[in-house]
This record gives C-alpha cells, sequence and structure tokens, in this order.
C-alpha cells in the first residue's frame, strides 16, 4: 500500500500551550472524507505520540477526535513548564514538527 504524508491530507497541524504544564496539538483535515479515513485507520494515537515525542505512556494526557472539526486533538505533558529556564519554546507554537512524519496508507 502506498503512503501519504500527513502534511497532503492535512489542513492545519499546530501546537500551542495547554497551560504551563501541557502542549495540545491539532490536526485539521481538509475534509470529511479524508478525516473519516484517517480516523478509522487509528494511526494517530497513544502509541504513536510516545514513539514520536520520545515520551512513555503516562505522558499522553490525550487523543481525541473531534468529528465536528474534523481534527484530532492531542495533548501531552510539556517537557519543561512554559517559561523555565530548559524551555525553548515558552508559547508552544513549535512543538508541531515531529507530527509532519506521520505517513499515512492511501490508495488513491
Amino acid at each position: 500500500m502506498k503512503t501519504k504524508p500527513i502534511m497532503e491530507l492535512a489542513e492545519v497541524i499546530r501546537s500551542k500551550n495547554a497551560g504551563p504544564y501541557q502542549l495540545t496539538f491539532d490536526i485539521i483535515f481538509k475534509d470529511f472524507n479524508v478525516y473519516k479515513k484517517i480516523k478509522k485507520l487509528n494511526i494517530i494515537n497513544e502509541d504513536k505520540i510516545c514513539e514520536l515525542y520520545k515520551i512513555p505512556k503516562e505522558g499522553v494526557i490525550s487523543v481525541i477526535p473531534y468529528d465536528t472539526a474534523k481534527a484530532i486533538k492531542i495533548t501531552i505533558v510539556r517537557p519543561w513548564p512554559s517559561g523555565a529556564i530548559e524551555e525553548t519554546d515558552v508559547y508552544g507554537a513549535q512543538q508541531h514538527t515531529p507530527l509532519l512524519k506521520i505517513k499515512v496508507p492511501w490508495d488513491e
């Protein structure tokens, strides 16, 4: 089966703070058919997030499909609190990059 990069199927892939101790990610798809197919494949799940972000399962707070917005919302524990000395992205706006590695099984 061929694959497609998630970037070709999503309209928006973004990250942001969800308070000082959590990051949230949104993957918003271009249309409902694409969203439904990806939801059915269940490739964006807790295990995939752990793999991409190199975090334990307890670091994943939620992976929730949101039908109304044709989106998948992911929330994880921040590696450092927002504004901590070690922090390099105080707004959490540049943390979505690992999600761009997702390849989706796709037959046209």
